[in-house]
């Protein structure tokens, strides 16, 4: 054979080869990317809930039965006979309006109405019909004008002495040189931050009420409210560096960052550069307190100099940006580990999914008898939690451990179980720490429910303007929220707030204390009623 024919029989050679390894590399990538389509559909289009896929049943029903006794005798089967009544109860509209203030309208006949229409006698009172209604006042818009009476001396004025004016003593406002009052600003903050109504719709409700309010008068409002808030925000934060068990986590805000007004949006940073916002919040112990900070980026920095002084446990998943916090603990999330699992029994075919056994099920179950221990342990004193968690979360967690490191082995570290699988592995150390300490808990849901409000409000006003009103968002949260942990009304304690702050002396800690949410004081003023019981 010629010399030319055999480079080309060595060339086709090592075109096979290399296709060949192209197509077998081609082919292993093919299931993980349809596990990521699959994932990635199930989370566009499917419920965020968590469920347990088909087949599960006996992980979600039998958790008693498998974390109970196996030895323990079954009670005997009696049978009871007995005739059923009707337990009498408040109806459901006597305790639904049990705590309203009541008014009283009594209708009565005139005294010369008063007589019998058969015999013409004098008519006696024999009882009463009562009709029973809600009347809900919808917002009002009035003027209140504050008039300030002055004194002068006339008898200074006659003989052309000094003359004094002495001014009677009004509070001081904390909206100065401005139309707004307490009233005013704490719905409208409740609105935004609690209610998630953004402010265009708030100047279109204001307008049929027959007032003209822009929404940038209002976002004026809230800045400079926000700016007389911020002592309390920050007395909050020095209790909240007190504590020794914390959670956190943090989440996107986009903040519009134009180049053409560099002093007021953030230089440098295009309009979609997204910004964080961060959450600090206490744990089981002591009054709730839930902080946010606002942050242009995700670096561990911030969390380093917000919480400095702190030292204890903090909650948090698996973000590395937590990680080496001097005197801080980290705690893993258990529900981060879990969710895993969870999104690897979805990739799976249905009929593998409703059949179950797999590695995903393995895993899943594991996680949820974890689970089912800490919900058994609710109502435990930490005491009894710590104690009943190294008898009977310790061995699972041995068990699990020994699981992990058997599968992690047969599995793809590019598939979706096995990303639930280095998850585990890599956050072993901070996911078993729950077990020094009877207060920690199993994830850290506590937080992800704390910035849940902030994410639903996200949805609606979808950005911040200026920095300045993404840091003026964050104490307006952080004061809100802590008020509705603390189960205040908020609406109720943001008016006497915005009323007592600019008449006390903000440099003392003694005087914001008394009206920090969990102050009796203010806890006696503004405290929702609670639900009377059945």
């Amino acid at each position: 054979m010629p010399q030319q024919d055999d480079i080309t029989y060595h060339q086709l050679r090592e075109t096979n080869s290399r296709l060949s390894a192209e197509v077998l590399q081609l082919e292993a990538e093919i299931p993980r990317d349809r596990e990521q389509l699959g994932l990635a559909k199930k989370r566009l289009f499917g419920p965020s809930r968590e469920q347990a896929p088909l087949g599960q049943e006996a992980l979600l029903f039998n958790e008693a039965e498998a974390n109970a006794a196996p030895l323990a005798p079954e009670p005997a089967t009696e049978t009871i006979l007995y005739t059923r009544t009707r337990r009498k109860t408040p109806g459901q509209r006597d305790l639904q309006l049990a705590n309203l203030p009541i008014e009283q309208i009594t209708y009565e006949l005139p005294e010369d109405q008063q007589v019998c229409p058969a015999c013409a006698g004098t008519l006696q009172e024999m009882g009463a019909d009562t009709r029973v209604e809600v009347e809900i006042v919808p917002a009002l818009v009035k003027v209140v004008q504050h008039i300030r009476t002055k004194y002068a001396c006339r008898h200074c004025e006659r003989n052309e002495i000094q003359t004094p004016i002495l001014p009677a003593l009004t509070p001081v406002s904390a909206f100065p040189n401005s139309l707004a009052s307490p009233t005013a600003v704490a719905p409208i903050v409740c609105q935004k931050f609690v209610e998630g109504s953004p402010l265009y719709r708030q100047e279109a409700s204001f307008a049929r009420l027959g007032f003209e309010l822009s929404r940038q008068t209002m976002a004026l409002w809230m800045l400079t409210g926000a700016g007389g808030l911020e002592k309390v925000s920050e007395r909050m934060h020095v209790h909240l560096l007190e504590r020794d068990i914390l959670h956190a986590d943090e989440t996107t805000l986009q903040v519009l960052n134009e180049q053409r007004v560099p002093l007021v949006k953030e230089a440098g940073r295009a309009a979609a550069s997204p910004s964080y916002m961060w959450l600090y919040r206490s744990g089981r112990d002591g009054p709730p307190i839930v902080l946010y900070d606002y942050q242009q980026t995700r670096e561990g920095e911030h969390s380093r100099r917000f919480l400095t002084g702190f030292c204890g446990f903090l909650h948090v998943d698996g973000y590395v940006g937590y990680e080496g916090l001097p005197g801080v603990t980290l705690c893993g999330c258990w529900a981060h580990a879990r969710r895993k699992f969870v999104e690897a029994l979805q990739v799976l075919p249905e009929p593998t999914r409703k059949k179950g056994g797999t590695l995903a099920h393995d895993g899943l179950d594991l996680c949820d008898k974890l689970f089912a221990i800490e919900r058994d342990l609710r109502e435990a004193t930490p005491e009894e939690r710590f104690a009943e968690r190294h008898r009977r979360s310790q061995p699972l967690r041995e068990d699990l451990r020994v699981w992990l490191d058997e599968q992690s082995a047969k599995v793809l570290p590019k598939s979706v179980l096995g990303g639930a699988l280095s998850y585990c592995r890599n956050q072993w150390p901070k996911l078993t720490t729950f077990l020094s300490d009877g207060r920690l808990e199993l994830d850290n849901n506590r937080a992800e429910r704390s910035i849940k409000p902030f994410v639903i409000g996200r949805k609606n006003w979808l950005f911040a303007n200026t920095p300045r009103g993404a840091r003026s968002s964050a104490i307006l949260y952080s004061v809100v929220e802590t008020a509705k942990e603390n189960g205040l009304h908020p609406f109720a304690y943001l008016t006497p707030l915005f009323e007592q702050l600019p008449n006390i002396n903000r440099k003392d800690p003694v005087a914001l204390d008394l009206l920090l949410p969990w102050s009796e004081s203010v806890q006696a003023k503004c405290r929702v009623p609670s639900k009377p019981s059945h």
